[in-house]
């Protein structure tokens, strides 16, 4: 017989808060994270935090500064706080989004929010005053730490944009090269590097594939769809176009074009991401099921068979031909399968570029004040444990 209780008494199955209260227990209470930030240009980089911060507790809320707050702190934004809270809550880890979060963490916003602790990447964050913004919850004890992760930063991939440059992609025997460089000095001595936000060495590895992914094969019955592109800089125009199209199925399968096949049809330094790159951040994604790495360019009767897809997707951007005369999406067309979607956002990864672009001489004082404040502190931090190593 079982001792959970039955209309107020225990024996039989009920609910847990009757069953708890019938054994004097009380039921666990949710474990509340809070994480702030800026969130401009959201990446793989912020995912993962907020993927580490989910792991420390059950819901994780998510502070968005004001486009006010970061200008006065550290510069212009690159995109409205409208869209920067639209990207946070496409993240598939997080739970809540409140936007106006000051920009020094205090203990009234934890509260005000049921935040049981704030949790930050190993990295330092500083006001415009030269003052680490989460002093006042590291006094209270209620901060902890995940781990930044290294070789990507806002300030990276501004400066892959503003220099166009192309080391951030391989081809061949180079793909898995390690650049020892940044991709940019942003106008400074190559010495005076940020050691968290100056360099772009993103190690790719299957365990970080794995925990971004969520795994689930679909199941029978389900109405598979199937998207492909280059989802580079993933925005807010992306996560709009796979909101429509997950709404489509059941199961969204997404095709990400390696960095060859994306520099062919897109020219210039594109992708600003590599292929690695890509993959997370559109795994970090809410809408989306699965990743097809290194997907073909033209949507094949192999490509439809082996994954089941039952509907293919493009959004409104124009499909360029392949070799200039093939139609990659031939195939689905001739099944009946194809269709365009209108996502109702025109925002494009060249539009991103455009708004750094005519906005330069700003993004690139913002960046240099950015990594000398980091510098300054990062070396105060190294004095500050010799000093304790001999003390």
């Amino acid at each position: 017989m079982s001792d959970k209780p039955v209309n107020g008494t225990c024996n039989g199955d009920s609910d847990t808060a009757t069953y708890n209260k019938c054994n004097g227990t009380q039921p666990r209470k949710d474990v509340r994270v809070w994480c702030d930030g800026c969130y401009d240009m959201v990446h793989f980089g912020h995912a993962n935090s907020l993927r580490q911060a989910k792991a420390l507790g059950d819901k994780v809320i998510v502070g968005i500064h004001t486009d006010e707050e970061i200008t006065k702190h550290k510069g212009p934004p690159v995109f409205t706080e409208e869209e920067r809270v639209k990207m946070v809550k496409g993240i598939k880890w997080v739970d809540e989004v409140v936007l106006g979060a000051p920009y020094v963490t205090t203990l009234e916003v934890l509260d005000q929010n049921n935040c049981d602790f704030c949790v930050h990447g190993d990295d330092i964050t500083m006001t415009a005053e030269g003052l680490d913004t989460y002093h006042l919850v590291k006094s209270a004890n209620r901060y902890k730490e995940v781990r930044r992760t290294a070789g990507v930063s806002t300030t990276d991939l501004v400066g892959r944009m503003l220099l166009l440059t192309r080391n951030h992609f391989r081809q061949g025997s180079a793909e898995y090269d390690i650049e020892k460089e940044g991709s940019s000095n942003m106008g400074q001595d190559s010495t005076a590097k940020s050691p968290w936000t100056g360099c772009s060495q993103f190690l790719p590895t299957t365990q970080k594939i794995i925990q971004f992914s969520d795994g689930k094969s679909p199941n029978p019955g389900d109405k598979i769809v199937y998207v492909a592109g280059a989802f580079d800089l993933f925005h807010v125009g992306h996560l709009d176009f796979l909101e429509k199209a997950h709404e489509l199925g059941d199961y969204l399968i997404v095709g990400l074009h390696t960095d060859p096949v994306v520099n062919s049809y897109k020219g210039s330094n594109y992708p600003i991401m590599n292929l690695h790159e890509r993959v997370l951040s559109v795994l970090a994604c809410k809408f989306v099921n699965e990743v097809v790495i290194g997907a073909p360019y033209c949507v094949t009767e192999e490509l439809l068979e082996h994954f089941k897809i039952d509907v293919v997707c493009h959004g409104s951007t124009p499909i360029a031909m392949e070799n200039g005369k093939i139609d990659p999406y031939a195939v689905p067309k001739t099944r009946g399968i194809f269709t365009l979607l209108d996502s109702g956002n025109n925002m494009t990864t060249e539009r991103i570029v455009e708004r750094i672009i005519s906005h330069r001489l700003e993004y690139e004082r913002r960046n240099q004040a950015k990594e000398k404040k980091e510098i300054e502190a990062f070396e105060a931090l190294q004095r500050q444990k010799l000093t304790q190593k001999a003390g």
